[in-house]
């Protein structure tokens, strides 16, 4: 896309985080924006930020793990707005536990979010973003979703999940107006870790500690993804590393897809 103008997006997780600054950061493309997130305090200060820069914004409270909420969501965004170019697939949590301590049903909730989420934002959006000349799906993974950690587990398996599904699809709509893009951030200072649900990890570090050690280590900031998200619909890219962490993670998933492991739990060792 030569020019992100006038462009109706939709970006769900948008109370804070990624979600905002991408939210912003399409604003000032001079952007329409769809936000949603499940929270109704955050989105309507991101609501309210988007509006005090003359942006266009249609605001929905919305669980994009709820099938039937996310089944009928592009309607409202098209009456709304009256289509979808670009679609980001940006909800997300997380839960620190190990395999042994974790529990079904927080699996369920954070493949939910996670992975169905970002299903359903594709699946129910794809017949709108056929009507536009010109669309995106943007679905956020992470490195996580290249490199596995202990204690991770989940979140893991969500990323790893995003990631052959967002391929799978690329390969199925091309040649379609519509086009796939997989975002893989490293380690983003948001605040995500400290709402993660949280039991455990390797070096028995409290949550507020093991939230410090993220905060520390991490290299990017959402308005780094926000950048890079932008700059890669423009540039109609199929696949967007964020931060040295991701490309050191690629590397290392590439160099040594066997091997890597003792690395991986290296790392986890100091978290």
């Amino acid at each position: 896309m030569k020019t992100l103008h006038k462009k109706n997006v939709v970006i769900t997780g948008a109370g804070g985080g990624i979600g905002r600054a991408l939210a912003l950061a399409f604003a000032e493309e001079g952007c329409n924006l769809a936000v949603s997130d499940i929270d109704p305090e955050s989105l309507a200060r991101t609501k309210d930020l988007l509006v005090n820069r003359g942006a266009r914004v249609f605001s929905q409270v919305l669980d994009v793990s709820d099938k039937e909420s996310m089944r009928g969501y592009p309607e409202a965004v098209m009456n709304a707005l009256g289509g979808a170019d670009i679609v980001v697939n940006n909800a997300g949590v997380v839960v620190v536990s190990s395999v042994e301590e974790h529990t079904i049903e927080d699996y369920e909730w954070l493949m939910g979010i996670n992975f169905w989420g970002v299903l359903y934002g594709s699946k129910f959006f794809i017949p709108f973003l056929r009507k536009s000349q010109e669309a995106c799906i943007v679905n956020i993974s992470s490195v996580f979703g290249m490199v596995s950690m202990p204690h991770l587990s989940s979140y893991n398996a969500s990323k790893f999940a995003v990631r052959g599904f967002s391929e799978a699809l690329s390969h199925e709509l091309h040649g379609s107006s519509v086009r796939v893009m997989t975002v893989y951030p490293g380690g983003v200072r948001t605040g995500f870790v400290k709402r993660a649900r949280f039991c455990s990890t390797p070096c028995k570090k409290t949550h507020q500690e093991f939230n410090s050690v993220f905060e520390k280590y991490s290299m990017s900031t959402p308005e780094c993804v926000s950048r890079a998200v932008i700059r890669g619909v423009k540039r109609k890219k199929k696949r967007v590393l964020v931060g040295p962490d991701a490309y050191s993670g690629d590397l290392v998933a590439r160099l040594f897809p066997v091997g890597s492991g003792w690395i991986n739990r290296l790392i986890g060792s100091r978290i």
